[in-house]
């Protein structure tokens, strides 16, 4: 374990590499895809590079590992982002070079099944940011959310303290890619109810470890990237969020009792919860469902917490993870929680 490092940033006239390390959605839904390289071209001023699994459903392991490394090696690029999330990139981390990654480390943005390369990332020592990626957040309907774009541009481009706030308004439900039409008009938002506070009588201040829950808990299993010394995690800040998959409250307290029996959980003094995602295609929840959902959620949350790290300050519904505005938070570099005057700032 090495303490993660910021890697240079880019700047307006930089190519930044657009990979699929997990699926190449962009072949298939080309869209959303598209209008995020072109939002990144016009409103970032960044000239997109791709990759030959990029838009290639179906690539193998190998073969989006050579991007990984492709985009890692080339010197004229100075940023890396992902395409989209996925469920099988754990099948990509033992094909990569770490010494390779290292040589010239970069911002690499992505979340979802992208928290396997931000885990590897931070054990390799550089900061990695999770969020942003190409077909959803730079590909939303419309226009991207001004929330989302202020922090993608801070972390982008900008080095220093960045204080999060909380969204006015926030998407639950998706609108079909494969329809033109979807992209004519902004989504329909629904009003944002702040952040909640458990045990906001302290100021944590560390290194952020955490991402999607799912993610860590197949880490976890195939006993990759996650120290087996949970003492290396002392002090650090956790933040945690969870997929359209939409666990059960009950999975998600399992994973978190894993953690705590594991001796993991209680290292970390501060954990920031991400809105849970509660509406998708396959699981299309009413308003009042969709309250439940998130209310089942922070229960069980608080249950592990209140079994294995009862002294934690958890602030819920951050917007960060699989939601819409969605801030970018770096992953390995510093978060402030000032827990009496209510305010999160992250080190860009």
């Amino acid at each position: 374990m090495t303490t993660p490092e910021y890697p240079p940033k880019p700047v307006p006239g930089d190519r930044i590499a657009v990979i699929s390390p997990s699926s190449g959605l962009p072949g298939l839904l080309p869209l959303p895809y598209e209008l995020g390289l072109e939002r990144l071209r016009k409103e970032f001023g960044l000239e997109p590079v791709e990759y030959p699994a990029t838009r290639r459903m179906g690539s193998t392991p190998r073969e989006r590992a050579d991007d990984i490394h492709a985009a890692f090696a080339d010197p004229t690029v100075r940023a890396v982002i992902a395409s989209i999330g996925g469920d099988d990139q754990i099948t990509v981390l033992p094909l990569l070079d770490r010494e390779l990654i290292r040589a010239d480390p970069k911002p690499f943005f992505g979340y979802s099944d992208n928290t396997n390369l931000l885990v590897l990332l931070w054990n390799t020592g550089i900061v990695g940011y999770h969020g942003a990626t190409v077909m959803c957040e730079l590909g939303r309907p419309g226009a991207m959310d001004p929330l989302t774009a202020e922090s993608l541009r801070a972390a982008l481009f900008t080095s220093g303290p960045y204080e999060l706030r909380p969204a006015s308004r926030f998407r639950e439900v998706d609108m079909p890619w494969e329809a033109p039409e979807s992209f004519l008009a902004e989504p329909p938002t629904e009003p944002g109810s702040g952040w909640t506070w458990v045990r906001p009588d302290r100021v944590a201040e560390g290194r952020s470890w955490g991402g999607n829950i799912e993610i860590l808990s197949w880490l976890l299993m195939a006993d990759r990237e996650i120290a087996r010394d949970p003492s290396v995690y002392d002090g650090h800040v956790l933040f945690l969020e969870t997929s359209e998959d939409m666990p059960r409250a009950d999975d998600v307290f399992r994973i978190l009792r894993s953690m705590g029996e594991r001796g993991l959980l209680q290292r970390f003094p501060a954990l920031l919860m991400g809105r849970p995602k509660a509406w998708s295609f396959e699981q299309p929840l009413g308003p009042e469902a969709r309250i439940r959902y998130a209310r089942d959620q922070r229960e069980a949350v608080l249950r592990a917490v209140g079994t294995y790290a009862p002294d934690m300050m958890v602030v819920f519904d951050v917007d960060l993870g699989h939601t819409d505005p969605q801030i970018v938070i770096p992953y390995g570099g510093t978060v402030r929680v000032d827990g009496p005057a209510r305010r999160i700032t992250v080190t860009y």
